[in-house]
């Protein structure tokens, strides 16, 4: 199975909000109402409720769409309009430095790179069960922090060109100061943590999330790591232009590698 890493994949955010004016405008919409009611955006359920999100979401659900949609989709719009603010900062975590990651705990301090971002796996290195129990690829995580200390996670399944839209999973709020202990917790009971069970998942030696506390110790050994090394975060810009497979992301991006693991060349999957 092919683990991609070489470039950033188009992101969730690109593929639900395809029209970047109308999330600029909602953006505004937000600020303004926030500051008139004295509102906290930043909080997920004061930022639900909300007329300009309400207005944004029955806009692209439809008519038709029942209230429950509200707050379905809600996470993701709540994800979106933060990372957009904050000129969506997207990591790629290379398939060497994930693997590290897994098997050993950083010494730094899990602080995040920003108050938001998208954390972008390897292509099909992370599974997690889907609807019906159907195992889906995990193509990364959203994280935003909020103005009281709580951090909030949406887990991005089942992005493929093959199909449109993809699984989007709300994991309990956590708070950031409890981070360093996620570190080296051990979530799972009588099995290691992200082992997988998938047929043939040994032979790809893939792994799976199958609890919330793993997708935070991933995220805080990411933290840890990209802390303490500093140089194994590579730069590149926006604009990417040629045809590729998987389709490219058109937003900036920052590769996070392994020291002294191979490369791959821009473009290649890798393995």
């Amino acid at each position: 199975m092919s683990l991609h890493d070489a470039y950033a994949r188009r992101t969730p955010f690109e593929l639900a909000f395809p029209d970047a004016g109308a999330v600029e405008r909602l953006i505004a919409e937000i600020e303004e109402e926030a500051d008139g009611r004295g509102a906290d955006p930043s909080d997920p359920q004061a930022f639900i409720t909300m007329g300009a999100v309400g207005a944004f979401i029955r806009e692209i659900q439809g008519p038709d769409a029942p209230p429950e949609a509200l707050h379905r989709y809600g996470a993701l719009v709540f994800h979106a309009v933060h990372f957009a603010s904050a000129g969506s900062p997207v990591f790629v975590l290379g398939a060497d430095a994930a693997r590290h990651l897994v098997s050993t705990a950083p010494e730094g301090s899990p602080t995040p790179p920003g108050s938001c971002g998208y954390l972008q796996l390897p292509q099909h290195l992370f599974w997690t069960g889907g609807d019906e129990g159907a195992p889906e690829s995990i193509d990364g995580l959203f994280w935003t922090l909020s103005s009281n200390g709580l951090m909030h996670v949406l887990l991005i399944t089942g992005v493929r060109p093959d199909r449109t839209g993809f699984g989007a999973v709300p994991l309990p709020e956590a708070p950031l100061a409890d981070a360093s202990g996620w570190l080296d917790v051990q979530v799972r009971d009588g099995a290691a943590d992200f082992s997988s069970a998938l047929p043939g998942g040994e032979l790809d030696e893939l792994y799976s999330v199958e609890a919330a506390g793993e997708a935070l110790k991933l995220l805080a050994r990411f933290f840890a790591y990209i802390s303490t090394a500093p140089g194994a975060i590579e730069q590149h810009p926006a604009g990417r232009q040629e045809s590729s497979d998987p389709p490219a992301s058109a937003l900036p991006f920052s590769r996070v590698t392994y020291p002294g693991a191979a490369v791959p060349h821009e473009g290649q999957p890798d393995g």
